[in-house]
């Protein structure tokens, strides 16, 4: 029998637990905490539903944070022995986590190095230190571009294979009220959303740059192709031909949830809960690509760990968790609930999901695709949004705040690595 509880527990927090009461002696319960994306939480739920069918001597509990409060209670409580057995983290974190002690390595016969290599996507490769992998993720993330299909046919325009032809379906679709204030965005913008990663990993790369030097150690964007890609990206809301703004209806990704956006750039794991928006027709394309056909992406993913505080049975547990949540079938399910991409080439091209005309755009981004290594995600991200600040609130030259975010950007660099 299933039973799903929602409770609060001494840490002060919502959570939600998937068990499966058992009446056996032996039984190992083992917890699972994730940061609470509805989506996500959905997802976990059937994996764990699932994962209890075949192994009714173990009970998974899953518990999820806000997303703002989800370093700070694993820190927390994984030394003072409570918390997840197993816990999810942003692989950008892993260098934290591991010297913190928070997380252990995966056990190497049955996560062989070489086995993982060979069935992973590349990207994965960074949770390896030797020949050990330290967390593996069920899922991996690209970039794309959703369009509202409504607005589109309003402007008599097509979804755009390029960047040109993004701006000019922008222009079409953006409109204003008398007094010249946007009514209706042509595409969304905000460094505080996906656009970092678009302008880092996607705009510099195709203007010919490479924005990072020496395994992502040294910033290497404040050239010429990271000042045209800059300029390329903050036309988009100054000038008289302004096709968005910064901060329209607080955040893009609700702009375009509300039908007020034309184009959005988002991660795939967005799929979800547009799926859910009523009334919203919206279709989805590979992010475009220049004029001369060159393309790029960005590609990021959430891994699964077993934590310092798993001993002994509960060890043993954690270790048949991981290896279901990494496995084929959970992927399947997972891109199916979430609409993140799956981690192994095995599930992700096949015809059936390559092709897709929802998640085939985020699939084929993959071959394409850069991750880039944050020593600081949210620092890192917070100078690119003040890039931009200063630019629209203080009017100051693209190449002027380029500079000033390459330095501080470096400065964050070398306090992390020196350490």
């Amino acid at each position: 029998m299933k039973t799903v509880t929602f409770k609060a527990l001494a840490l002060g927090v919502a959570t939600s637990a998937v068990t499966l009461l058992s009446t056996a002696a032996n039984a190992v319960e083992i917890e699972y905490w994730q940061y609470f994306f509805d989506a996500r939480v959905t997802a976990m739920e059937q994996l764990i539903e699932n994962f209890r069918a075949a192994n009714p001597d173990i009970t998974v509990t899953m518990t999820h944070f806000p997303y703002a409060d989800y370093r700070t209670k694993v820190a927390a409580a994984i030394p003072a022995g409570e918390g997840p057995d197993v816990v999810q983290l942003f692989y950008g974190w892993l260098n934290d986590y591991a010297e913190a002690e928070l997380i252990q390595p995966l056990p190497a016969d049955t996560f062989p190095a070489a086995t993982i290599d060979e069935e992973f996507f590349p990207m994965v490769q960074a949770m390896k230190e030797g020949d050990q992998y330290w967390a593996l993720p069920t899922a991996v993330r690209s970039l794309a571009l959703f369009y509202n299909e409504r607005l589109m046919e309003e402007a008599g325009v097509e979804p755009p294979t390029t960047i040109e032809e993004m701006f000019a379906a922008a222009k079409a679709m953006t409109k204003r009220d008398g007094a010249g204030n946007l009514t209706q965005v042509g595409i969304t913008a905000g460094m505080t959303a996906q656009d970092h990663h678009w302008w880092r990993e996607g705009l510099i790369r195709q203007q010919g740059g490479e924005p990072y030097l020496n395994d992502y150690t040294t910033v290497n964007y404040n050239t010429e192709a990271g000042l045209a890609a800059l300029e390329l990206y903050t036309s988009m809301f100054t000038g008289e031909d302004a096709v968005t703004a910064i901060g329209f209806m607080d955040e893009p990704q609700a702009a375009f949830k509300a039908g007020r956006a034309g184009m959005h750039i988002d991660g795939s794991f967005r799929i979800g809960s547009l799926n859910k928006t009523r009334g919203l027709k919206w279709g989805v394309t590979e992010l475009p690509a220049t004029a001369d056909g060159t393309r790029s992406n960005y590609s990021s993913y959430w891994v699964n760990a077993i934590t310092t505080k798993a001993e002994g049975e509960k060890y043993d547990a954690a270790v048949k968790f991981m290896q279901y949540i990494t496995s084929d079938e959970a992927m399947q399910i997972w891109l199916d609930t979430v609409g993140e991409l799956p981690a192994k080439p095995s599930v992700g091209l096949t015809d059936a999901n390559s092709n897709d005309a929802t998640y085939g755009p985020f699939i084929r981004g993959l071959a394409y695709a850069n991750t880039t290594k944050f020593a600081d995600e949210s620092a890192q991200r917070q100078l690119m949004v003040e890039m931009v600040e200063r630019i629209t609130l203080e009017d100051m030259s693209p190449a002027d705040s380029l500079a000033i975010a390459a330095e501080a950007e470096q400065k964050i660099l070398d306090e992390y690595y020196a350490d």
